[in-house]
């Protein structure tokens, strides 16, 4: 993939430039939002040469920068070069933070100690992603933190249809061991429901698709969907389906299978259901690229994670370089609870009350074979 370089005359003029332990942070404008607000992109550079670029237009990951087995560098994740682009980009989310809920929620509402709030249908008769102007189109504000970068924003009582003031905390870190540290923290005035994740699209040759990538799942089971990509509630076991990726499988091997729920999502578009032991960061996911060398692994606290293979993505998108984003160009993973889990008692709750904090933190860990 072309560097975000080739945007450098958005990149204007280097405002800021500091060091925090070994990671050096940068501060450029990459433009205006159409009501005049700046937005700003942060690059983090560790001692290794990995470089991370974060704008605050929505907290989105523009480009990381990770090396493969000879340490030559280049950009894993799709993205834009121009903020206009990503303004004008409705329907990808690349590289963005999400909220209030990431994923679906079913027939766009939800009741919560007996009141029914409702929520944009943006996503068929669904919500998707927060609705009509979530997190990921908000600008957020910034400050330098240990490491990395610390973004805020406020979200105020029934924006986009949820209750509550919400003070929402993202904190991107890159240490020297080549570890993306994503925090999310967020406080409430009223109960509420949240659901925080990073929609990065990754592919780890940089080019071409990603079902040849070996893709691993610490997961037993998953959330089979109904039409609407909806879980219908049920834990199903991936023994025995094209959902077992216990074992390293490529995508590409079962993705066109014979299966009505890969019919349903077009290929994989499914929250699988975490192996879990404790309360801390625990291995998710692993995914190798063979030709590159390069590794990926997530770790989390979250019960659930969605694996995406860009199966909506047919072209009409244009990413960095104008390259079109085709299908199977990228996947996402996605750290998350449930989709649906206001409407799906029986699911992990993500109900956040006064008095209490919201406080997850995602890994991905990178290294080269």
């Amino acid at each position: 993939m072309k560097s975000i370089l080739a945007g450098a005359a958005l990149l204007i003029a280097t405002t800021a430039a500091s060091v925090s332990g070994a990671v050096t942070i940068k501060k450029s404008d990459f433009g205006k939002m159409p009501d005049g607000t700046p937005v700003s992109l942060y690059t983090l550079t560790n001692a290794k040469g990995m470089e991370a670029r974060i704008m605050t237009r929505g907290g989105v990951v523009v480009s990381l920068k990770v090396p493969d087995r000879k340490g030559q560098l280049t950009d894993v994740v799709l993205g834009h070069d121009t903020l206009a682009e990503y303004n004008a980009d409705r329907g990808t989310y690349f590289g963005a933070l999400i909220g209030r809920y990431a994923n679906r929620i079913g027939h766009a509402m939800f009741t919560l100690n007996g009141t029914t709030y409702k929520l944009a249908r943006n996503n068929g008769e669904n919500s998707l992603h927060g609705g009509l102007e979530g997190f990921d189109r908000r600008v957020w504000s910034a400050k330098e933190a240990p490491g990395g970068l610390e973004l805020t924003y406020r979200s105020k009582d029934m924006e986009e249809g949820y209750p509550g003031n919400l003070t929402a905390v993202v904190t991107y870190t890159l240490t020297d061991d080549n570890r993306l540290r994503i925090r999310y923290t967020a406080t409430t005035d009223k109960p509420t429901v949240l659901n925080l994740t990073n929609h990065s699209y990754w592919n780890l040759r940089g080019e071409g698709d990603i079902l040849g990538h070996l893709v691993t799942l610490n997961a037993d089971r998953y959330t089979p969907v109904d039409s609407g990509l909806i879980p219908t509630g049920v834990l199903a076991p991936v023994a025995g389906t094209p959902f077992d990726f216990r074992k390293p499988n490529t995508p590409g091997a079962r993705i066109n299978a014979n299966d009505p729920q890969l019919k349903l999502g077009k290929g994989y578009d499914h929250n699988w259901v975490l192996n879990r032991t404790g309360n801390g960061l625990e291995l998710a996911a692993r995914v190798e690229e063979t030709t590159s060398g390069r590794v990926m692994e997530i770790y989390t606290d979250q019960p659930g994670i969605q694996f995406y293979t860009g199966n909506f993505l047919d072209g009409s998108v244009k990413g960095k370089g104008g390259k079109p984003a085709n299908p199977h160009a990228a996947f996402c993973f996605e750290t998350q609870h449930f989709p649906d889990s206001p409407n799906k008692p029986a699911f992990p709750s993500t109900v956040l009350k006064p008095g209490e904090k919201y406080d997850t933190t995602t890994e991905f860990r990178f290294s080269a074979k």
